[in-house]
């Protein structure tokens, strides 16, 4: 099903959706209380200041404006009639000086005043330690009375604000908290469950959490020591079988030898078939062990390259080794010198005499590849090579037990690595390994 343009900002975790949902609730929740705060609370405050306003700008029309004498303007008549209400009329000129222009201009407030004055009224507000109020009044146009509130400042963190900020933010975290809580059982048994699909088998977790939590926990950590019991037995099965072949193979070999010299061609017959039933007794010994005990150790895969090619030194074949520069990684350093062997004894069973041995550096990965000049693989059985028991086709022979591909896989996976097989241009096969730095 293709994906809604709108989902992509969805967030993926449970975690991270949880606190989005109590965030947009909680948004939601301020949003409306302020809401309703201002409309029901604030609003009719100013209403009633304004209101309160306007009938001492209209005292001061009450009785007329005198303006008699020749030396007196209607500003200094109106100043004569303002007692201690602190209110100051201005010209325009002397308001323009006072600050008018860099006043703010509400049309709520001058459509309330105009209402109130009975006429088209201008209403501005200077911000500072003092709120100061301007207005125009329709009954003096010319003129700016300017009404200081003392105690009322917009521009101060009013309590109304930082109640709703102190609240938000301790939902908010408190919501975070709470998911995170929620969340932190997941994360233990996603980790845990990582930690099985790589054939580690983790204590017991935790039985915390909700009810369901709970019983999914706890459903996993028997579902964990029933596997890890299962891979015991089969282990202990396996190592029985190894050491029940073993002995009476020593013991045929140990007849073999006594053999008389006429019978050398039938001695020789049964040692190769006795030393390819203890390779493939081998097999599956490291295929079960898969080298769980190794702890990863800082090491140069650059050095493993070189003590492979060396010890396959003395046979007829070409190995050719490339070498880059390569970091030192931590990798367990037996279960990728197995890897390189089976690679290597691939490539020389299968190969015409040739091989190239090449390690390789990504910036965050370390790489080495196995080339041979063999017959190839058909492509469609490429996939199916790292399955147990899963050979090539007849172009490259069935010999060995077909847990060889199976083991690289498994070891590379503990590593959380990628291996891939693919056919040369040239002909025959090339395995390439990628193993993460971190």
């Amino acid at each position: 099903m293709q994906q809604k343009w709108w989902q992509r900002f969805i967030p993926r975790s449970a975690f991270s959706q949880t606190v989005l949902l109590i965030g947009c609730l909680l948004l939601i929740n301020q949003l409306v209380s302020y809401l309703t705060v201002a409309m029901y609370v604030i609003k009719p405050s100013y209403q009633q200041i304004n209101q309160l306003i306007a009938r001492q700008v209209k005292l001061l029309f009450v009785d007329g404006v005198d303006i008699g004498r020749e030396h007196l303007t209607i500003v200094d008549a109106l100043n004569a009639k303002v007692r201690d209400d602190g209110m100051t009329i201005y010209n325009l000129q002397q308001a323009r000086l006072a600050g008018i222009e860099q006043a703010t201009y509400y049309s709520f407030w001058s459509s309330q005043m105009s209402e109130y004055l009975g006429g088209e009224a201008e209403v501005r507000v200077t911000h500072g330690k003092v709120l100061q109020i301007w207005i125009r009044p329709p009954q003096a146009p010319s003129v700016w009375i300017n009404v200081p509130l003392i105690g009322q400042n917009v521009s101060d963190l009013s309590p109304l604000t930082l109640y709703l900020m102190v609240i938000g933010a301790l939902s908010v975290g408190g919501g975070w908290w709470f998911a995170r809580q929620q969340n932190r059982p997941l994360r233990r048994l996603q980790q845990a469950a990582l930690s099985v699909s790589r054939g580690q088998y983790p204590a017991p977790l935790p039985l915390k959490g909700s009810s369901e939590l709970v019983e999914v926990t706890n459903t996993f950590n028997q579902m964990a020591q029933s596997m890890k019991q299962l891979e015991q037995d089969r282990v202990l099965l396996m190592a029985g079988i190894s050491h029940d072949l073993r002995t009476p193979l020593t013991r045929i070999r140990l007849a073999s030898e006594m053999m008389v010299a006429e019978d050398q061609y039938l001695k020789e017959g049964i040692v190769n078939d006795i030393e390819d039933m203890d390779a493939i007794i081998s097999q599956f010994i490291a295929y079960i062990r898969q080298d769980q005990d190794t702890l990863r150790e800082p090491g140069q895969i650059n050095q493993l390259i070189q003590d492979i090619a060396q010890a396959e030194a003395n046979r007829p074949d070409t190995i050719e080794v490339v070498l880059a520069d390569c970091p030192t990684a931590q990798f367990q350093p037996i279960g990728i010198k197995r890897v390189l062997s089976n690679l290597v004894e691939n490539a020389l069973r299968y190969g015409n005499g040739w091989l190239r041995i090449s390690s390789q550096f990504d910036g965050k990965r370390i790489g080495f590849s196995v080339e041979d000049n063999g017959p190839g693989v058909n492509e469609s059985q490429i996939p199916m090579l790292f399955h147990p028991f899963t050979q090539g086709d007849t172009a490259r022979g069935s010999v060995g037990s077909g847990l060889g591909l199976a083991i690289i896989k498994r070891i590379i996976d503990r590593h959380q690595g990628t291996v891939s097989l693919a056919n040369r241009p040239e002909g025959g096969l090339i395995a390439q390994v990628w193993i993460p730095l971190e």
